[in-house]
């Protein structure tokens, strides 16, 4: 999917995201209080509501929580595609975010929820921020 649409900044909570995105870091946060897991990222601990929010970076390995098949598209971004996979994902440090499953053959059939998976790191044709997405291992 290379001409994904792409951050508009100034964005406080997401910037730092993105910026570690340019180094193919998948980041979320860590609350320095009650030590809940964070994502995506904000200004305040989910769990507790304290601003003390530390960044980590995952290691970018999971599994498949749940998906779908996407087979039409109408946004023009997304038009020569053909059927994607989009996936929760369940990172292995604990949170869980929405993405695709890509480098199968047939998502209708090689994606299966409770499938190893591992981020990599889609560049654009347009656009500073490569996106993470992920391949099964």
């Amino acid at each position: 999917m290379p001409n994904r649409p792409m951050p508009v900044f100034p964005e406080p909570d997401t910037q730092a995201f993105w910026e570690a995105a340019k180094r193919h870091e998948l980041t979320y946060q860590q609350c320095n209080s009650c030590r809940g897991v964070v994502f995506t990222p904000r200004a305040h601990c989910t769990a507790c509501g304290s601003p003390d929010l530390a960044i980590k970076v995952s290691r970018g390995e999971g599994e498949v929580y749940t998906y779908s098949v996407v087979r039409q598209n109408r946004n023009p971004s997304f038009a020569d595609l053909g059927a994607y996979a989009v996936a929760y994902i369940d990172l292995d440090e604990g949170f869980r975010m929405l993405s695709n499953v890509v480098g199968v053959n047939d998502p209708t059939k090689d994606v299966h929820c409770g499938q190893r998976v591992r981020v990599e790191w889609e560049k654009q044709e347009s656009g500073d921020y490569p996106i993470p997405v992920f391949r099964p291992i």
